[in-house]
């Protein structure tokens, strides 16, 4: 028996117990979280202020900054995209496994465009960068899987601009997750960050130049930045200075404020106000280029889904822009029907992602090339030959 379930069961068994009275407190929670926002929703230069305080004290504060719209703000859907060029990437990679007999490291990426109303079938491209040897060397050690992840997030947005190039007409680019690139800025991967950073910064402004949309999907975010705009006005009240440890309305989310199954401040198709996003890494996005977002359900009546749509300043900015990127992601949607997710994103997805079988081809085509080089081979950990021993049995 792989887990002892008696000890599991005696644990579910104490939740359960607990279930009515976490509820109550969430309810309660929740309804505290939603009169706030209703209570301060046109309270922007007090909101503002109270962030610029609270970032005083605690530099790391990441929450939403209200810049323009009421926090009620609910935003009906445009009219239909009559003239656009879409496109969407999205990559995978497969990490170095010090357990295995050669040491390499893929990173795939798809991108799919598609031009709106042409008849025209989608344009599919694929980049597959194998990397081995003296490349998988960093000035520490060896590649990790975060300078891995780094390198495919940076692609995924430099085919997006690539391939935006030439193209006439307004241009709508996407991929999965947010907009700001996501990195160890400290440690051994600092480098590799920073130069990043650095050359995603590059591609942003390049795509900023030519007037081109770009966006970061978030499916079901975690991130409860409007939430926390909250828990400030409650510390601002309280004096409360601590504010890592403080989450008096933990509990509630923004997910919920924003797609409440029977009240939700989002009806299907409509978006959020605009927030510039509070955060310490905001100091890399300077002027045009700092991250935005706003909350959009793609869901229908009964069922909401709020998803976070991240977006740079100069997108924010431009209400054509916004309203063209804002019925893009809802017709998208909507082709996926009562699972909705922008379609070009999935199908970037199926084109980008790296199946067992393919892994296990390129492995094994290397080994050969490897082996008709007569270069020196290692063989696989025994840990690793356990592991793949059927029926195997602890003794």
């Amino acid at each position: 028996m792989a887990i002892d379930f008696q000890q599991i069961y005696a644990k579910i068994k104490e939740i359960g117990i607990g279930a009515r009275e976490r509820r109550e407190r969430i309810e309660n929670v929740r309804k505290h979280a939603r009169n706030l926002l209703e209570e301060n929703a046109n309270e922007l230069d007090y909101l503002r202020m109270i962030v610029e305080h609270a970032t005083e004290a605690d530099p790391n504060i990441r929450c939403a900054l209200p810049v323009n719209e009421s926090l009620g703000s609910h935003i009906p859907v445009p009219g239909s995209v009559k003239e656009a060029t879409l496109i969407a990437a999205d990559g995978s990679q497969i990490n170095p496994d010090r357990h295995a007999s050669v040491q390499f490291c893929l990173v795939n990426v798809g991108a799919i465009s598609m031009c709106l109303n042409s008849h025209q079938s989608p344009f599919i491209f694929t980049e597959s960068e194998l990397l081995y040897g003296d490349e998988l060397d960093t000035t520490t050690g060896t590649m990790t899987e975060g300078m891995i992840a780094l390198r495919r997030d940076l692609k995924e947005r430099a085919k997006l601009e690539e391939l935006s190039r030439e193209i006439e007409g307004p241009v709508v680019t996407f991929t999965d997750g947010p907009i700001e690139l996501w990195g160890a800025s400290g440690g051994e991967d600092a480098e590799s960050f920073h130069e990043a950073l650095r050359n995603y910064l590059s591609v942003l402004s390049r795509l900023q130049e030519r007037g081109i949309i770009t966006a970061g999907y978030v499916d079901k975010p975690a991130a409860n930045l409007v939430l926390r705009l909250l828990e400030l006005i409650l510390a601002q009240r309280e004096g409360q200075k601590n504010f890592r440890d403080y989450h008096p309305l933990r509990g509630a989310s923004d997910r919920w404020l924003y797609g409440e199954k029977f009240t939700p401040l989002l009806g299907p198709g409509e978006r959020s106000a605009v927030f510039a996003i509070q955060s310490k890494s905001g100091k890399d996005y300077q002027g045009v280029l700092s991250p935005h977002f706003f909350y959009l359900n793609v869901g229908t009546i009964g069922y909401p889904w709020p998803v976070r749509v991240e977006i740079p300043k100069w997108v924010a900015d431009d209400p054509e822009k916004l309203d063209l990127l804002h019925a893009a992601l809802v017709e998208q949607c909507r082709m996926m029907g009562s699972k909705p997710y922008p379609y070009l994103l999935h199908r970037a997805h199926e084109v980008a992602v790296v199946k067992h079988e393919e892994k296990y081809q390129v492995e094994q085509m290397l080994e050969q090339e490897l082996r008709r080089q007569d270069e020196e081979m290692d063989v696989g950990s025994n840990k690793q030959s356990a592991k793949g021993l059927q029926g195997r049995t602890r003794r």
